[in-house]
């Protein structure tokens, strides 16, 4: 049964550019379509995820999607809302990257076997025996120099304030991609392509070469870029991308940037990012708008991304984690996080390291706190603080000062943390 996929980015807020008669074709039959992602690192990170789910709702609209990587375009570099020329890239780095997406988007589209199965292609396969005099002769002769120029990715890359202009090979990036919409289109028989909205010269070039090459029919759609409505960039943090790969970011982060985002945007991002049905999200906004403090609509924005994207099993662990500067949580607490999601949570505390030795002898939580760190200035400031209760150890609150800490304290055999008042941590290390 085919769905209105059109429909379904429209009340999302997704849909951005679409061609003439895109959408009657849709909804009149099985359409394959594709969308395009150059391996320009190991991972995806959120700011594709945007794009990802466009292809998930492709797929549920009844439709079979094609994911294109840029085996062959990694090396080139688009020049699409960018202000300077791309870093190229060896073959065994992309060859890495490629893998390394490869096995993310497995987690979201369906690739196992039906009628709308997902595809996976890569533009190196077709493009690594194509040298260059066949291809300008095959290819180039059929989108002249003044289309070209008149795109405005390479208008403003030209006419730029900064003057560095662009090369030739960035130049003929959107040939290159207007080629690989026309082999899909000849060889898999795919008619539409998709992208963000800074991508719709290029492919229109392909849609358009379709035409010059073949007299054939090709469609195009784009969708949003994604902004906050602060107008600062989407997808990024204090400590940079945020990555869908657990190694780069950890689901404790990832799930954070979730959690923190605005109410303005957490009403945008839960139609993007998730798969609810317009009821569903039309009960959670205003749920949420009654009691915002809660912060109901951030907490399922960020458990159904985090799920998606990794597992129940990081969520919980993300979720035990938050507890632990921002909760009720326990010493147990510490117990049931690994060591890399430990160090998230208490990523940019102060930190002072001990000797593991002076622990297996016992010290003083007085001497700890004063002599052996410089959490409190003096012992007196120490014993002030500990009395009135406002110092913890590994969240157990603690108020005689001549409490002797021992090795049996540390956290992964490695770490105690102090909490001095309500927000002010310390790790300490043993080494």
């Amino acid at each position: 049964m085919i769905k209105n996929f059109v429909a379904e980015l429209r009340w999302r807020g997704m849909l951005h550019d679409i061609m003439p008669e895109t959408e009657e074709k849709l909804k009149s039959e099985m359409t394959s379509g594709y969308i395009g992602f150059d391996p320009t690192a190991d991972s995806l990170h959120v700011g594709s995820l945007a794009q990802i789910m466009t292809l998930l709702h492709f797929q549920q609209a009844g439709h079979k999607p094609f994911v294109l990587i840029g085996g062959a375009t990694g090396m080139v570099g688009d020049p699409s809302g960018k202000s300077q020329e791309r870093n190229l890239l060896d073959e065994e780095t992309l060859q890495k990257n490629m893998e390394g997406i490869k096995n993310q988007l497995l987690k979201f589209l369906d690739f196992s076997d039906r009628a709308n199965k997902a595809e996976m292609v890569n533009n190196y396969d077709w493009f690594k025996n194509f040298n260059y005099l066949d291809f300008i002769r095959d290819a180039g002769k059929h989108i002249t120099v003044n289309y070209m120029m008149a795109k405005d990715s390479v208008k403003k890359r030209i006419s730029g304030e900064d003057r560095e202009g662009m090369s030739y090979t960035e130049f003929s990036y959107q040939l290159i991609q207007g080629y690989d919409f026309y082999y899909l289109w000849k060889n898999h028989k795919v008619l539409l392509q998709m992208g963000g909205s800074d991508q719709w010269g290029n492919i229109t070039t392909g849609t358009e070469f379709i035409r010059r090459k073949d007299g054939g029919k090709a469609y195009a759609l784009t969708t949003q870029l994604i902004k906050k409505a602060d107008g600062s960039k989407f997808g990024k943090s204090e400590g940079g991308n945020i990555w869908l790969d657990k190694n780069r970011t950890s689901p404790y982060v990832f799930y954070q940037f979730w959690l923190n985002t605005s109410d303005e945007d957490t009403e945008n991002y839960i139609k993007i990012f998730t798969l609810f049905d317009q009821e569903t999200i039309d009960k959670l906004i205003e749920a949420h708008r009654k009691a915002p403090h809660l912060r109901l609509l951030q907490k399922e924005l960020a458990k159904d991304v985090t799920v998606r994207v990794h597992s129940l099993e990081d969520y919980e662990m993300a979720l035990e984690a938050s507890e632990i500067l921002f909760g009720k949580a326990t010493s147990e607490s510490f117990a049931k996080l690994d060591e890399a999601t430990f160090l998230s949570v208490f990523e940019g505390v102060p930190i002072f390291k001990i000797e593991k030795q002076l622990l297996q002898q016992g010290i003083l939580l007085i001497e700890l706190l004063a002599t052996h760190s410089r959490i409190f200035e003096s012992k007196g400031e120490a014993r002030k603080n500990i009395t009135a209760g406002a110092v913890s150890l590994n969240k157990l609150k603690i108020t005689d000062g001549n409490t002797v800490v021992n090795h049996q304290v540390l956290i992964k055999d490695k770490y105690i943390v102090i909490q001095k008042g309500k927000k002010n941590y310390f790790l300490i290390v043993a080494t």
